[in-house]
């Protein structure tokens, strides 16, 4: 349990102010067409965009309904920074950033409405994770799950993979990345980036083991220059890609950039192992330099993902334009580095009624084993009574959840 629930009104009107201040800059972007150019010569993949979608309902019901149950005072109730690993074992570990945990209560609401609800004093707390077992969620891992690194800071759990406790080990571990920002004033009111960590969680049983800096950038004068690692990754022939972005947007830039380092299997929790891309080559000593942003009219989000689709890498994040707020689009290339061409088509995600917003969209293993998942978070966007509005209807903060069809840009 949180102790931090008497501040949970304070918290939240600043933490979707903050929110609301991200999503209106990148509907800032200016709608103009990226580079669409054909593949290089040989390149063994093709185009991809998103064809087709259906809402996954069977997902989205499963967390609403496990998120409703009223049995249990500790457990997840809704969250954001929807994040997922498949176990060895099949289970699937979900990873959150902020989430509210605490009793959930039947309609109606203090207001009347026939909204399912929480007390005011619900606790919420900074990262949470969740199991589930054969498509259904069960247990809410003790919360939060890493602790704050120093007073004033928190960490956020973001992309995570299974791979050896060491190179050609027969033993395997859960490797979690994690984002650690500390408080500030405006612009930084969502916090201000400071370090890149990994943390180890064992298995079965996913105990943290170790918490490892691996990307230091408090040292860094520009705070919105500063990259932080993790919002997605890929396993390919040996290495895990991971991908980061900068906080451009925090200061009024148009869009962010995403970045991408290569480490290989076994080693994501060696600092001395990460290698960057600088522009032409994989370097230990270089900072690293975008794959996709030009600071105009292509980049990235606050968050997004990638995913490879038969040979071609398909990356996911909202999409430019007052568009920014609902409609998720894609960029596809031939090469982890890029170059990424698009966007493509996109899709406008489902939302409550209201005044709410989509953002992160993050992809994820189907708990049946087949397909692409994409999921999405969603958040009330007015930030007056925004606390009241979050907890009167309990719905509101939670990931909603997209099967989709992926397919050139012709067919």
């Amino acid at each position: 349990m949180s102790e931090e629930h008497p501040e949970t009104g304070r918290r939240t009107g600043t933490w979707v102010g903050a929110l609301l201040a991200l999503v209106l800059a990148a509907a800032l972007l200016v709608a103009l067409p990226g580079d669409d150019g054909p593949p290089p010569d040989g390149a063994a993949c093709a185009d991809r965009t998103i064809a087709a979608w259906s809402a996954d309902e069977r997902l989205t019901g499963e967390f609403a309904r496990y998120g409703d149950d009223p049995a249990r005072t500790d457990d997840w109730t809704g969250g954001d920074g929807t994040h997922s690993v498949r176990l060895p074992d099949g289970r699937l570990l979900w990873l959150f950033s902020d989430t509210f945990l605490g009793r959930v209560y039947a309609p109606p609401n203090p207001a009347g409405e026939s909204h399912t609800w929480r007390d005011s004093a619900a606790p919420m707390v900074r990262n949470s994770a969740v199991v589930m077992s054969g498509g259904r969620l069960d247990t809410t891992l003790a919360a939060p799950l890493f602790p704050d690194p120093a007073p004033g800071q928190w960490r956020w759990p973001v992309a995570a993979r299974v791979e050896p406790r060491a190179p050609g080990s027969a033993q395997q571990v859960v490797r979690v990345l994690l984002w650690v920002r500390a408080s500030g004033q405006a612009p930084w009111i969502y916090g201000v980036p400071l370090a890149t960590e990994v943390a180890t969680l064992s298995l079965p049983d996913l105990r943290v083991e170790s918490v490892v800096k691996v990307f230091d950038q408090h040292l860094v004068p520009d705070p919105s220059r500063r990259v932080l690692f993790g919002t997605t990754l890929v396993e390919e022939d040996g290495y895990t890609y991971v991908y980061g972005g900068d906080d451009g947007q925090a200061v009024g830039r148009p869009v962010s950039s995403a970045y991408v380092a290569r480490v290989p299997e076994g080693r994501l929790a060696e600092p001395g192992a990460w290698r960057y891309w600088n522009g032409s080559a994989w370097s230990a000593r270089d900072g690293p330099r975008a794959v996709l942003g030009d600071g105009r009219r292509t980049g990235v989000g606050s968050a997004f993902s990638v995913a490879r689709d038969d040979g071609t890498y398909v990356l996911f994040t909202m999409a430019a334009g007052t568009e920014g707020l609902s409609k998720v689009t894609s960029y596809w290339s031939c090469s982890p580095t890029g170059p990424w061409h698009g966007p493509g088509r996109g899709f406008d995600a489902p939302l409550p009624r209201g005044g709410t917003a989509a953002y992160n969209p993050q992809a994820h293993p189907r708990a049946d084993g087949d397909g692409l998942v994409l999921s999405y978070d969603v958040n009330w966007m007015e930030p007056t009574d925004a606390a009241a509005r979050l907890n009167g209807n309990v719905a509101l903060y939670r990931p909603r959840f997209v099967t989709l069809r992926l397919a050139p840009s012709g067919g």
